[in-house]
């Protein structure tokens, strides 16, 4: 199984040659690539921005919603990119276009999958780890589980600061790491708290961190940060 999530942020040309440069890497010599993006409302739109951006790789990519049936779009795909945006809308629209089965099939059995914050979301056992609103229910939390492990995307540590007049002071509102532990709090699964442009490579049994710092973290331990180069399997596959 060939997997590589990203947290968002590439909105650097920094970043976005970095992340063209993976995906020319982790994709290969594939002539398509199919893009999903369900998680935002306009989806011509999503798909121009894509493109315009840069965020192709280089690829020829279609919107999976400019097919007739989606399902059979993702039976033939070479690869897959699924966007970033709301995770609940994402995912309610993967259960709504029975899409659930038969893209976890498609990569379990090697089609490459790229999925970016909310794409990243879905890919996770749950969506239980997002930032987003629940703006809508899919009828499950319960996502692709393309890896055993779940991700915070767009992750930071620390308090936000935020503008008042003249002055910059503390928001004083929940932070990342205070949300991670009421998730293990009722749930034993690791986290990877991923900061902006990072991406995990999840092939042949190692998770290799790029692209940004991250922290892993796990019930009732201290969290451990690691930096772009980074295996994280050991820390996230152990018993």
């Amino acid at each position: 199984m060939r997997v590589l999530l990203g947290s968002g942020g590439f909105r650097t040309p920094e970043r976005v040659a970095s992340l063209r440069a993976l995906m020319r890497d982790f994709f290969g010599d594939v002539d398509h690539l199919l893009f999903v993006p369900y998680a935002l409302a306009n989806h011509d739109a999503y798909l121009a921005s894509w493109r315009q951006r840069g965020l192709d790789g280089g690829y020829p990519i279609s919107g999976i919603h400019e097919a007739p049936d989606p399902v059979a779009a993702v039976r033939a795909a070479r690869g897959l990119i699924v966007g970033g945006g709301n995770t609940f809308r994402l995912l309610a629209t993967l259960y709504d276009r029975g899409l659930i089965d038969v893209i976890r099939e498609r990569v379990r059995g090697g089609m490459p999958y790229l999925g970016i914050s909310a794409g990243c979301n879905v890919a996770c056992p749950t969506i239980r780890t997002t930032n987003d609103m629940p703006i809508t229910w899919p009828p499950s939390s319960e996502a692709l589980g393309l890896v055993s492990f779940q991700v915070n995307a767009h992750y930071y540590e620390g308090q936000n600061l935020v503008r008042h007049g003249d002055e910059v002071v503390p928001h004083f509102g929940e932070t990342r790491d205070e949300r991670l532990r009421e998730f293990h709090e009722l749930n034993a699964t690791p986290v990877v708290g991923l900061w902006e442009a990072g991406l995990l490579r999840v092939e042949g049994g190692r998770v290799r961190l790029a692209g940004a710092p991250a922290s892993v973290f796990r019930r009732g331990e201290v969290p451990v940060d690691l930096q772009p180069g980074a295996d994280l399997a050991d820390l996230l596959y152990r018993d």
